[in-house]
């Protein structure tokens, strides 16, 4: 897995994410989605296309495509890893590790 250091952020890309990604058109944007149940659990979503009504920043990254980040984000997580789920196929990011953002 490959590994770059973001803004005092680890990321950790599997290869099939990358791939993936690259499949994609070599931009992913990745923002906090507040849910309606579980007292508003917060996760992170992925998308190739910029979400509506959303600005971003483009963090510099070692990888061979593009991360953008909601402008707003703050503190950002020590490390995001980026993975592909199978059913249905798509990247899923963790922040530090956990399916929840804190």
């Amino acid at each position: 897995m490959p590994l770059g250091i973001l803004d005092h952020m680890r990321l950790i890309v599997s290869e099939s994410a990358s791939e993936l990604i690259d499949e994609r058109g070599g931009r992913l944007y990745v923002w906090v989605r507040k849910g309606r149940c579980c007292g508003g659990l917060k996760t992170l979503a992925t998308s190739s296309r910029l979400p509506h009504g959303q600005e971003f920043r483009r963090v510099e990254s070692p990888e061979r495509f593009e991360l953008l980040l909601p402008a707003t984000l703050s503190p950002l997580p020590a490390e995001l890893h980026l993975d592909v789920r199978r059913f249905p196929r798509r990247v899923e990011a963790y922040w530090n590790g956990c399916a929840w953002v804190n």
